[in-house]
């Protein structure tokens, strides 16, 4: 006679890592106002760390404090009780509530995905607590309506991605280290995507093309651009001032629509005596490139 497990009571040290865009493209815009882009997302081992604990009750809580972000507000908050809300219309019972505790390192507006990675690891933390049953890919499905990267972080796994960024294939990436610099803003990618001066016409690219580079030059460095670099440059000189202090030792860029700035090393090494050189004015860090989310094995 097997025995079932009880089901637990809290999931604790939960990963949310940050992504960068290797490359990011406009290729166009649809009648709706959304972009059409291709762009790689690449995991790197550096995040928040999320801790979810059952309630005796039905209620959804964020019990830690982020300054400029409300509760309601938040996308941890708003996916815990989307899925909660698809638990019930399922299984016609409301599941039990959950305190959400966040150890927050990634920059708000740094486009580094990390109110996305919050959002998607708090629904795979609880599909798992609340035993919801639903695949990876009815977990993106769920998700996207919140903000299109959440699909990715759910995917879990480096991705070739295009339309809004949810059509995604798994691409591999060689490894490496990376140096990320915050500049100390906070770039509203609204106001990136709505300027007259953003690229929105840049020629598609084929995963085969992405792939062939690698095989060439073992890096994603070289490859296309951020289209939204420019902008967010004009906009915030500090982002300006990151890519050009960076790019004095490798191809920096942009990642997402900003803030921060990140270059790929081959070694650590490399990555840790440009660290050293950082000016002090910004926060800086290195992160390894990571194949698949580290949750996943968790779970």
């Amino acid at each position: 006679m097997s025995l079932v497990p009880p089901p637990l009571a809290s999931l604790n040290h939960c990963p949310a890592p940050a992504k960068l865009n290797l490359f990011l493209h406009i290729n166009g815009r649809r009648p709706d106002g959304y972009h059409l882009l291709q762009t790689v997302f690449q995991l790197v081992d550096h995040g928040d760390t999320l801790h979810f604990q059952l309630r005796g009750d039905t209620q959804v809580r964020r019990s830690t404090v982020l300054p400029g972000v409300p509760e309601p507000d938040d996308l941890v908050v708003r996916a815990a009780l989307l899925l909660q809300a698809d638990v019930a219309r399922r299984t016609g019972k409301l599941p039990a509530g959950v305190d959400i505790a966040i150890d927050k390192r990634l920059p708000m507006g740094g486009g580094l995905g990390g109110g996305s990675s919050d959002a998607a690891t708090t629904l795979l933390a609880l599909n798992h607590l609340w035993q919801a049953g639903l695949g990876r890919e009815e977990l993106m499905v769920l998700g996207l309506p919140l903000g299109a990267d959440i699909p990715f972080f759910l995917f879990g796994e480096t991705a070739f991605a295009e339309g809004v960024g949810e059509a995604l294939v798994p691409v591999a990436t060689a490894p490496c280290w990376y140096v990320v610099i915050e500049p100390g803003v906070a770039v509203p990618t609204a106001d990136i995507f709505r300027a007259q001066d953003l690229t929105r016409d840049t020629k598609a690219v084929r995963i085969a093309d992405f792939s062939s580079h690698l095989a060439r030059f073992h890096s994603a460095a070289g490859f296309g651009q951020n289209d939204l670099q420019q902008v967010a440059s004009r906009l915030f000189p500090p982002v300006a001032q990151a890519v050009e202090w960076l790019g004095r030792h490798g191809d920096a860029r942009m990642t997402g629509s900003g803030a921060c700035v990140f270059c790929a090393f081959s070694s650590v090494e490399e990555a840790d005596a440009v660290l050293k050189l950082v000016p002090t004015v910004w926060t800086a860090w290195k992160a390894a490139a990571l194949a698949h989310h580290p949750l996943l094995k968790m779970l």
